[in-house]
């Protein structure tokens, strides 16, 4: 198979020559593109392997359908801008291994940032203070590091040289086009990044401690909640334990109607990720006052008559729009109000919202009493507490 060269362009062969730049005119590639094509033939029957190209510079194919053929440059070679490498060579071999060291210790901070977040606890405040100090250092250590060795990199291996670019109109001409396609050539080779690989893969591997970063950082976030935002700790028989005594409580005693207590239940008082979702509170009231429903379960407008006991009746504290706790209740219109943003339910039809932000009623609590007399849950709650987002998650 031959290769088909476009005028103007560097075969792929001749493409190692064309970045070291071998052939910086356009008229020597017109004129060697022939002749290296037909080696290229000759030398594709032997089966070399193909042509290397550098991380970071582009590909041989890409070069020609990016930067097309100039046409008009007369077969002239363009003056070179920027020059090929730096004035000392011996100064810039020390800078280059001064830019790799710097590198490498960049990469070997950014592994003690990923080791101190893994294994430096913050149960403390000692703790803490360590962890902020070793994660605070490693990471500013970093990008030191990455900037002493970028600036090191600018100084010392690249060539010192201005240039002016004249405003052009927006379609270029076809010298212009070729003058671009030069200088980005001679551009790739001045930074140093393609002819000293020691400095390119010193930053690479400075880089991927940073890259991995993230993986950590994100641990941070916990396991995805799964179902644990749709079910409680509330079952059949947990006893209801009023909140500041710690005492369970009778349906005798809860007797005076409009009365609200906010209870929990039994074992589980103690632990705020628990109650964040089983706090309940109970409403005492007169009979014919509730809306019932004999369907035995949760019904729009309507209050379960099953998981009430002597027209006591017990809601989720959690208020359905932001999980604020809906504890505050008027006795003369039945309302419970959740103070954070005036979420108002309706406490005789199970709960529905009339006002506010809410959009979901407060789940109600089948409750009933044991053999002792005592206020009990007959069964978890039949819906998801708190915000609706949390709904059926």
């Amino acid at each position: 198979m031959s290769d088909t060269n476009v005028p103007g362009e560097p075969s792929e062969a001749s493409w190692p020559e064309y970045l070291s730049g071998g052939s910086s005119g356009h008229g020597g590639h017109s004129q060697g593109s022939q002749a290296e094509g037909s080696q290229a033939e000759g030398s594709q029957a032997e089966g070399p392997a193909a042509p290397r190209r550098v991380i970071g510079t582009p590909p041989p194919a890409a070069a020609r359908t990016m930067l097309p053929a100039a046409e008009g440059d007369g077969g002239k070679a363009l003056a070179r801008e920027l020059p090929a490498e730096p004035d000392d060579p011996a100064r810039a071999k020390k800078a280059e291994r001064l830019v790799a060291a710097c590198f490498l210790l960049a990469m070997l901070a950014g592994l003690g940032f990923l080791v101190a977040y893994s294994i430096i606890g913050v149960g403390s405040i000692t703790s803490v203070l360590h962890s902020n100090l070793a994660l605070g250092g490693t990471l500013s250590l970093v990008f030191l590091l990455l900037g002493v060795g970028t600036v090191i990199w600018v100084r010392h291996l690249m060539p010192n040289v201005e240039l002016t670019e004249q405003r052009h109109p927006m379609r270029s001409e076809p010298a212009d086009r070729a003058a671009f396609k030069q200088t980005f050539t001679e551009g790739a080779e001045a930074s140093q990044f393609v002819k000293r690989p020691l400095v390119r893969r010193s930053l690479i591997a400075a880089t991927v401690p940073l890259a991995l970063a993230p993986l950590f950082l994100l641990r941070d976030l916990g396991p995805l909640p799964a179902l644990s935002l749709d079910r409680t700790v509330w079952r059949k028989g947990l006893r209801l334990i009023v909140y500041g005594t710690g005492r369970p409580i009778t349906a005798a005693e809860f007797s005076s109607p409009g009365s609200i207590i906010s209870v929990g239940p039994e074992g589980y008082l103690d632990n705020d990720n628990d109650m964040a979702k089983a706090a309940v509170i109970i409403i005492k009231f007169r009979p014919g006052q509730l809306r019932f429903t004999t369907a035995n379960h949760a019904v729009p407008d309507k209050v379960v008559e099953n998981w009430t006991i002597d027209n006591i009746v017990a809601y989720s504290k959690i208020c359905t729009h932001l999980g604020c706790p809906a504890a505050l209740y008027e006795q003369t219109t039945h309302h419970i109000l959740c103070p954070c943003h005036q979420s108002t339910f309706d406490a005789t039809q199970g709960a529905k919202v009339i006002f506010g932000p809410a959009t979901r009623p407060l789940p109600q609590l089948p409750i009933g009493v044991d053999s002792d007399g005592f206020l009990v849950a007959t069964g978890p709650f039949h819906e998801p507490v708190g915000p609706s987002f949390w709904e059926r998650s």
